[in-house]
């Protein structure tokens, strides 16, 4: 008899771990890889932010704090919601915990029974689904193709929506898509939602400030405020403020929600770090005009390789709002074959072939529960990704016959 949990069988590694995990073996091996798994922005932590760390442990504060929180950081984090989002919380509406991961995972945890379903716009993030089986949920997927610009559609969630419905779970702007809702966007999934009062609203606005081109940024609560009272607003520090090893994420919703979160925390991790959060407090009270600059640079990329993708044989790509991700189309190059014979069956085998022949990591679109797509993060060089555009065009350009899509 084995020793592992049955539960365990339901669900899988997740594919941007084990793509960056290969990359980096691939590397460790002499082979020239670049690397584009990694959602993860390769901006260092600003000095004022490790400053605020700093100083926690000079100061001594290296004990336990409580288990959802500091009072300092839960202050911090109402003063945000108010400033950024013009939503109004008191501490005990308010979690922190390690990372944006735990939070969601907590939160579903402590109120999802047994069949509840969760409905996930697709494309997701790759740990929604697992997230959701491991809560004894049921994943109802949506699929938000290209023609929608990978959002949403309000028609959609309307036929999606059961009495079985829990959560919808919204992520703007995306991981993968980099897609982002504008506030008459948000208005209609609101407005869907205030039709059905038993289905709740989960977002995760993690890439929050990471947005282009002068978009507006909105989250569900803000947009519809007679939802408030069924809407966990989840947010961290993890992309933005270059803080992902840090690892604190944070939410505001409803008290009796946010006091069972605190439960199963209590159970698990108990308090994030002491120093993190000291440095958290700092990030978000602090001078925030690095945004902007790191978001010129982020933008930068994003045209050169939205641009470049575009001129690959067989590919095409959105230009997103947000985010630091581009989810192009293989559709193109499915159907063909490699120079040394194999068929392009998938996305998967897509990016195998990039990896296998150009030493290009990326994560197929499969993983993200809508395909033939592949993701990209362009959070790394502007000469690491024209080069691995390059690598990209010379391989499609290398496939022979026609595509399926053709």
């Amino acid at each position: 008899m084995s020793i592992i949990a049955a539960r365990l069988s339901k669900i899988k590694p997740s594919p941007t771990i084990a793509v960056t995990n290969k990359a980096r073996e691939l590397k460790e091996a002499g082979r020239d890889i670049i690397g584009l798994g990694a959602g993860e922005p390769d901006f260092d932590t600003p000095n004022f932010i490790k400053d605020g760390a700093i100083k926690a442990i000079k100061e001594g504060d290296t004990k336990y704090t409580a288990v959802d929180g500091t009072p300092a950081l839960k202050d911090a984090i109402i003063a945000k919601f108010k400033r950024d989002n013009g939503l109004e919380y008191k501490r005990n509406q308010i979690t922190v915990g390690t990372g944006g991961k735990q939070v969601l995972y907590n939160a579903l945890m402590a109120s999802v029974n047994p069949g509840d379903e969760v409905i996930i716009p697709a494309p997701y993030w790759v740990s929604y689904p697992d997230m959701t089986i491991l809560a004894e949920g049921t994943p109802v997927f949506v699929d938000c193709p290209k023609e929608n610009n990978f959002k949403l559609a309000a028609k959609d969630l309307e036929k999606a929506i059961t009495p079985k419905t829990k959560w919808l779970i919204l992520n703007s702007p995306s991981n993968p898509s980099g897609a982002a809702y504008t506030w008459d966007e948000m208005k209609a999934i609101t407005d869907v939602l205030m039709r059905h009062k038993h289905v709740w609203v989960m977002t995760d606005d993690m890439y929050e400030h990471i947005v282009y081109d002068g978009f507006k940024f909105c989250t569900p609560a803000q947009v519809e405020p007679k939802l408030f009272d069924r809407t966990l607003t989840v947010n961290g520090v993890s992309k933005s403020y270059a803080m992902t090893g840090w690892r604190i994420g944070y939410a505001g919703g409803p008290a009796e929600l946010i006091k069972a979160i605190g439960v199963m925390q209590s159970q698990s991790t108990s308090n994030p770090s002491s120093i993190s959060q000291a440095a958290s407090v700092a990030a978000l009270n602090g001078d925030q005009s690095f945004l902007k600059e790191r978001n010129d640079a982020f933008k930068d990329r994003r045209d050169t390789v939205v641009k470049m993708l575009n001129e690959a044989d067989g590919i095409e790509c959105l230009t997103p709002e947000g985010a630091f991700y581009v989810y192009p189309s293989c559709a193109g190059c499915i159907g063909k074959k490699t120079p040394d014979g194999k068929t392009i069956e998938t996305d998967s085998d897509f990016v195998t072939y990039l990896l296998e022949a150009e030493g290009v990591a990326c994560v197929q679109g499969e993983a993200f529960g809508l395909s033939p797509y592949f993701r990209i993060s362009y959070a790394t060089s502007m000469d690491s990704l024209k080069e691995a555009c390059r690598r990209i065009q010379r391989a499609c350009k290398a496939l022979q016959g026609k595509a399926k899509a053709a």
